[in-house]
C-alpha cells in the first residue's frame, strides 16, 4: 500500500484529513511546525490514535511519518 493510500484509508475511516490530524497533534503538544517534537516517541502518538480513532499501527505510522515531514 503506497503512503498516500494510507492517508486516503485514514480519512476515509476516520472523517479527518491529514491537516486536520497535524492540527490536532500541534494541539496536543506532539509536534510543531517543523515536526514531530524533541522527545515525542512515536509510541505516544500511536496510542493516542489507537484511543481516539481505533487506528492500528499501520495507519498510525503513516500519520507520524506525515507529522515527521513526508509528503510521499
Amino acid at each position: 500500500m503506497s503512503f498516500q493510500a494510507y492517508l486516503d484509508n485514514i480519512e476515509t475511516k476516520t472523517g479527518k484529513s491529514p491537516d486536520e490530524f497535524k492540527a490536532m497533534a500541534l494541539a496536543k503538544g506532539y509536534c510543531d511546525q517543523a515536526g514531530l517534537r524533541k522527545g515525542v516517541k512515536a509510541s505516544e502518538v500511536l496510542d493516542w490514535l489507537k484511543q481516539d480513532f481505533d487506528l492500528g499501527r499501520g495507519h498510525g505510522m503513516a500519520l507520524v511519518a506525515m507529522l515527521k515531514g513526508k509528503r510521499d
